[in-house]
This record gives C-alpha cells, sequence and structure tokens, in this order.
C-alpha cells in the first residue's frame, strides 16, 4: 500500500496539560499533484483538519483554510475530499494498496453556506416545488442541517446499469434515509421507489477518469462507494448528471444529509478559532507575513493602515514602484543587453498562480480541482499564440479562458486583455488590477489555482 500504516508508541503532549498520555502513533504517506511523497507520523486520533494545518506549517504554506486531503483512487478513478472531522487513519484501514492521499487546494469545500442558492436550484430541491415559491437562503440551509426537516433533492439522473455497459436515466430522490429511484416515471409512492444506496454506510465521489472509461453520456460523473466493500467496480454506484450544477446539488446534498449539523460546525472552527486567538498574543512573535503590519509614511510621522482595502492598495503601490525601480537599474546602470522587459516577462514565474506551459485541458482539470468557485484562476501560456498568455477564470462554475496580448509602445512592452484599453508592464501589475478590478471580466479574482511541494 503507498500509505503504509503501523502501529507505534510515543509519549506525547495530551490536552490536559496535567499529565502525559502515551498514544497510538501512525505513519501515513501524502502526495502532491506532481506524485511527490512525504511520510508523516500522526497520533491515530488525527482529524483531516489537523493533518492539513501540520502540512501547512511543514510546508510554509500559506493558512487561508482552503487546504483539504484527498482520498485519491487512481485504478478507479476517484477521489474525494475528507471531511474535517474525519480521522486520517480510519480512513486509511479502508483504502486499498493502489489508494493514496493528496493534499492540495479546495476553495469550494464550505462555499454552498456562503452561496447555498447557486448550489440549489429551484427545481431540484423539493420543498420549493410543492410550495411554489423561492426558498430564503437562511430557510434551505435550515432544512437541510435541522433534523426534524425532511428536505428532498429530485430530479433525473442516468445511472450505469450493474454488470453492463449501458446507461439508463431515471428519476431520483435524495432523502436523509438515502437516494432512490422511482420505477414508475416521476412518482414517489412508496411502493414505487427502489433504494439505491444508503448515506451512512457509502460515501460520494467524483469521477476523475472522464467519460471514456465507463461509456459515460456526459463529463458529469460521480459514485457513491460503498465504505466496507473491496473496492471493485461491480460494488461502485455510478451516476451522471446533465452539467455542474446538477452533479454539484446531488454531491453537497449526499454531505448535508450524510452529516448533518456537523459539516456546519467545521465550517464555523476556523472563524472561532481566529476570534479566540485575537484575544492573546504569544510572549515571542516570528517576523513573518502575519507580525508584520502595512504601513504608511507619506506624512510626516508613520501610521498603522488599519483598512485592509487601503493596506492592499498600499501593496500594490510598493511593489509597482520596485519594479519601476529595477527596470531604472536595468536601463541606467547597467551595460548588460538586459532590457527591463526582459524582467517583464520572467516576472511572474515564481508566482503561485502562473502554471507554464499547461494545456487548456490540464487547467480546466486543476480548477475542477481545487473547487469551482467565483474568481478560481490561473496564467498559463498560449498554445496558439508563444508570445501570448492565457487568464483561464472560473464563474458561476463554467470555466473561461481570455487570452493576454503584448503591445508595443514607444518601445517598451504591455500586456493586456482589453485589446489594449488597459495595459500594464507585466503580469503580476494585470492579476493585481483584476483582483481589486473587475474590468473586463465576469468577476474580480480571487482564489488563485496553488499547487505546492512538500
Amino acid at each position: 500500500m503507498c500509505v503504509g500504516s503501523q502501529t507505534d508508541s510515543t509519549q506525547m503532549p495530551s490536552c490536559s496539560p496535567d499529565c502525559c498520555l502515551l498514544r497510538a502513533v501512525e505513519i501515513v504517506k501524502i502526495f502532491t499533484e506532481d506524485g511527490m511523497g512525504k511520510v508523516v507520523e500522526i497520533p491515530a486520533d488525527m482529524t483531516a483538519r489537523d493533518l492539513c494545518q501540520l502540512l501547512v506549517y511543514k510546508s510554509h504554506c500559506v493558512d487561508d483554510n482552503s487546504w483539504a486531503l484527498v482520498e485519491h483512487h487512481p485504478l478507479l478513478g476517484l477521489e474525494r475530499c475528507l471531511e474535517d472531522h474525519e480521522l486520517v487513519v480510519q480512513v486509511q484501514a479502508s483504502m486499498n494498496s493502489d489508494s493514496r492521499f493528496l493534499f492540495r487546494k479546495n476553495y469550494a469545500k464550505y462555499e454552498f453556506f456562503r452561496n447555498p442558492l447557486t448550489f440549489f436550484p429551484e427545481h431540484m430541491v423539493a420543498w420549493c416545488q410543492e410550495t411554489n415559491r423561492m426558498i430564503p437562503p437562511s430557510q434551505l440551509l435550515q432544512n437541510f442541517l435541522a433534523t426534524s426537516s425532511c428536505p428532498e433533492i429530485q430530479g433525473y439522473l442516468y445511472v450505469k446499469e450493474v454488470g453492463r455497459k449501458s446507461w439508463k436515466k431515471v428519476y431520483m430522490f435524495l432523502r436523509r434515509s438515502g437516494l432512490y429511484c422511482s420505477t414508475k416515471g416521476t412518482s414517489k409512492e412508496p411502493r414505487h421507489l427502489q433504494l439505491l444506496a444508503d448515506l451512512e454506510d457509502s460515501n460520494i465521489f467524483t469521477v476523475i477518469t472522464g467519460k471514456k472509461q465507463h461509456g459515460a453520456p456526459t463529463d458529469f460523473e460521480f459514485c457513491i462507494k460503498p465504505n466496507k466493500g473491496r473496492g471493485e467496480l461491480k460494488e461502485l454506484r455510478i451516476l451522471c448528471g446533465d452539467d455542474e450544477q446538477g452533479r454539484t446539488c446531488w454531491m453537497t446534498a449526499f454531505r448535508l444529509f450524510k452529516y448533518g449539523i456537523v459539516l456546519y460546525q467545521n465550517y464555523k472552527i476556523p472563524q472561532q478559532r481566529k476570534t479566540l486567538l485575537s484575544h492573546f498574543s504569544g510572549p515571542v512573535r516570528s517576523v513573518s507575513e502575519n507580525s508584520l503590519v502595512a504601513m504608511d509614511f507619506s506624512g510626516r510621522i508613520g501610521r498603522v493602515i488599519d483598512n485592509p482595502v487601503e493596506a492592499q492598495s498600499a501593496a500594490m503601490e510598493e511593489g509597482h514602484a520596485w519594479r519601476k525601480r529595477s527596470q531604472r537599474m536595468n536601463i541606467l546602470g547597467s551595460h548588460s543587453p538586459l532590457h527591463h522587459s526582459s524582467l517583464s516577462s520572467v516576472i511572474h514565474i515564481a508566482q503561485l498562480w502562473f502554471h507554464g506551459r499547461i494545456t487548456r485541458e490540464e487547467s480546466h482539470r486543476i480548477i475542477h480541482q481545487q473547487g469551482q468557485v467565483d474568481g478560481l484562476f490561473l496564467l498559463r501560456v498560449s498554445q496558439s499564440n508563444p508570445k501570448a498568455f492565457v487568464l483561464t477564470l472560473c464563474h458561476h462554475q463554467k470555466i473561461k479562458h481570455f487570452q493576454i496580448l503584448p503591445c508595443e509602445e514607444d518601445g517598451q512592452v504591455f500586456f493586456s486583455l482589453d485589446d489594449g484599453a488597459t495595459k500594464f508592464t507585466d503580469l503580476i501589475q494585470l492579476v493585481e488590477f483584476y483582483q481589486l478590478n473587475r474590468g473586463v471580466l465576469p468577476c474580480k479574482l480571487r482564489h488563485p489555482c496553488t499547487v505546492v511541494a512538500l
């Protein structure tokens, strides 16, 4: 098994400051997108959230609460993000020898709490259909979280028939008790409902191999996999939706029905921890991004910038000033052939959002993996024009591409994605501008696609 498992004993501090307990320790191997792995020794009761926090610390990543541990099954072509409260060792015990854990971003993990109406279209929510009116966002979430309510997701799905290559379009109902299909049209009478999957004993996965492996009618496949099976293809309940919004709705509702209020508690923990930490300060603080403050020295005395928007603008201005100074140094202070445009053409390479010469299909895969939320983006080299770049951006669960073309003015090269109406000396400046201004884009750039090395 790629993820080795062994039990050891080591003395570790317990939650109580008054005593120390012996705790079982497990060996877990975590992989990144580039295939590199890292062996980590963890307590047997460590949750997915705590392991992500540990990996963030060891990898010197920015802790923005959007990291996730992914259960990846390459032979089955399945993967899912572990819920923050799940015990890593427990999940590992149910995985096959070819399976592995991946460490990656997932901006969409709790996006449905922020924008519930985007995730639950009216025509798929039974309560909305029966009352013939729109559901207030707060009421929609309360219906899913409250055990006393009986919400229901309904709609057509393609189902792969067990042991056969054919697919059948069937009307489905997702409830707390399980996933049902109707044997008679759209009827939900008990005698016409057949149980396809029990939520308690299963987990929901995204199918990552595309529609070719299973001959699916669309690209929007997902799968319900039993927890106690052997991990064989015949045990899987493979389903397929008509579009991305439909697939996302079914998968999100499955999580809410299965875990209920625990998901909301997971969502709130980082905010509660942030509030708690704001009341305390450690005796020693390291010089890091978290311990620095934005300052304004434009007046006679310096002042701390409290407004985050003003602080970001000040940081951008400082970055622009630095690049202008470096350009002047290259032009005036050096006899080398390096022109300031040379700096503009390479300064973006070290940025987390720049992914080099990846294909259009690869950019789609990365966006899908890191959560299709509004403003998720990356930059790449254009395949059709080697001198140009492409901004790949997600908006309303759709992926769009915008070409960034170089243009020359007074001997200096600029970059623009609106035919020269707005020009930038380098790609960093362009990204910073569209992080603050929508411009010609459907939304601002909010979340950079990031690949981390452990």
